[in-house]
């Protein structure tokens, strides 16, 4: 039971860049994500189960969450369909 909490609890953990950050839960089309953004990156963390997700469709919808939370634009987008790290373009009063 330990192991199952412990697998369980890991699945939307933030990196140590991010940690401290309350996330913004956000849901675009069909996945639902959290999202942590400090300075110009967000880390955006899929929480809900999809089969078989393509990271193209999974990037864009990322993108889409970073750029609602943020107010800021996409510059670039790494990872895969569980977490990406997305470079943000933003202003100065945009920064968080």
């Amino acid at each position: 039971m330990i192991i199952v909490s412990v697998i369980i609890g890991g699945c939307n953990t933030p990196s140590p860049h991010f940690r401290g950050i309350d996330p913004v839960r956000i849901t675009v089309e069909a996945s639902v994500f959290d999202v942590r953004v400090k300075r110009e990156t967000a880390e955006v963390i899929r929480i809900n189960p999809e089969y078989a997700p393509r990271f193209g469709i999974i990037k864009n919808r990322a993108g889409i969450a970073a750029t609602t939370v943020s107010g800021c634009r996409v510059k670039e987008i790494l990872g895969d369909q569980a977490l990406a790290i997305i470079r943000l373009d933003c202003d100065q009063a945009n920064q968080r």
